[in-house]
């Protein structure tokens, strides 16, 4: 007869909810929060497809960034300076806003720095972006309201024991967190206001059923006054008029390293790829510019051209002369577009979506959530 459920569970969980969020990643929590902070007596609910956030929020590097150098700079080439610097903004006070409203504490936030390394056979190319650290400086210091923000760091390539890397470039005001604390910690604060969470609950579709919606999931249906999809690299699932396009992120993570000298976090080839230190390990995560085109799928897994491109730049690059055991091997899905500009608005309705972090959903996940939970306040 298929699956029933009673009527005090239709009333009490099923049903009454003001608004459902569709994701219960860091943009999703973030939007239960202030929805709840904002009005208390909201009935919110969230479903989320997987038995833990499906797509990035857990499964990222926990860089807290606003851009590497060739990043920042073929960002003006790209969109103007004008466009760039509202994403900057935008990553710093979404940082900000992340660290207020969960403590360093709760995230493990650490400001170690970030470096970006460029390698031997790389000299002419870093030149040209090592040419314009004093324009860039003089750019973002009225953002992070330093002038100091980028420097060539290169006394530290002995330091750290990389081997066959030219430059080094440091941003002093880059962290790292622990994604799985960060969520952790929200999960316990939306909880404790009231929103209801519901795991292994994948929607199929929804529809406005005539002063509200109805949401078609695997294990029921759902009814709701608004909808907030917030499912990032996932959101064309449900709304594919959107553009977003789905990156996965191959990353591994070593075995513990004794006398580990690398602290810190490290981009390379444009951010995308990157690595840190981590409870003593290191973390290594990138490549997919190396097969975009299979890399652009929500599908997890990993690829032996990636992971043995990970491996050889953990053992010639980054720890030449030692062969680390690799313990940890996962993938995540970000969401990008055509362009670097998130996508957070009304689509019908009762509808609205806060989707496409571009890689950048650390620094700008919690403003996200904010900005669409605003959109349903309003």
């Amino acid at each position: 007869m298929g699956q029933s459920f009673s009527y005090w569970e239709q009333k009490s969980f099923l049903s009454g909810f003001d608004v459902i969020i569709i994701g219960s990643g860091l943009v999703g929590l973030s939007a239960a929060l202030k929805l709840k902070t904002q009005s208390p007596f909201l009935h919110v609910g969230i479903l989320e497809a997987g038995f833990l956030p499906t797509g990035a929020s857990t499964k990222n590097a926990g860089f807290a960034c606003f851009g590497s150098l060739s990043e920042a700079i073929d960002e003006i080439k790209g969109s103007g300076e004008a466009n760039f610097l509202n994403l900057v903004e935008m990553r710093w006070n979404g940082l900000a806003r992340l660290r207020r409203n969960l403590g360093d504490e709760a995230i493990s936030f650490l400001q170690y720095g970030g470096y970006e390394i460029f390698k031997d056979s790389e000299q002419d190319f870093a030149r040209e972006y090592i040419e314009r650290i004093d324009y860039l400086n003089r750019l973002l210091q009225p953002i992070i309201g330093k002038h100091d923000i980028y420097a060539v760091s290169n006394a530290k390539i002995a330091e750290f024991g990389f081997s066959g890397v030219k430059h080094l470039i440091k941003n002093k005001y880059e962290g790292q967190i622990d994604t799985g604390k960060m969520i952790s910690s929200l999960i316990s604060k939306v909880a404790g206001l009231g929103v209801k969470i519901y795991n292994n609950c994948r929607v199929q579709q929804f529809a406005d059923s005539g002063g509200g919606h109805e949401i078609n999931t695997d294990q029921g249906v759902f009814k709701a006054k608004a909808i907030i999809v917030a499912t990032n690299a996932f959101a064309k699932q449900l709304l594919p008029e959107l553009d977003v396009i789905p990156g996965r992120g191959q990353v591994i993570v070593t075995a513990p390293i004794k006398n580990l000298k690398i602290q810190g976090t490290f981009h390379y080839n444009k951010g995308y790829t990157y690595f840190r230190n981590i409870d003593g390990r290191l973390l290594l995560g990138g490549f997919r510019d190396l097969d975009i085109n299979t890399e652009q799928t929500t599908e997890p897994g990993l690829t032996n051209l990636v992971q043995t491109s990970l491996e050889k730049l953990l053992y010639d690059t980054i720890l030449p002369g030692q062969q680390p055991k690799i313990e940890f091997r996962w993938s995540g899905v970000m969401g990008f577009g055509s362009e670097l500009k998130p996508i957070v608005k009304t689509v019908a309705p009762g509808l609205y979506c806060a989707v496409r972090c571009n890689g950048m959903g650390i620094a700008i996940g919690s403003l996200l959530g904010e900005q669409v939970a605003d959109l349903v306040l309003s």
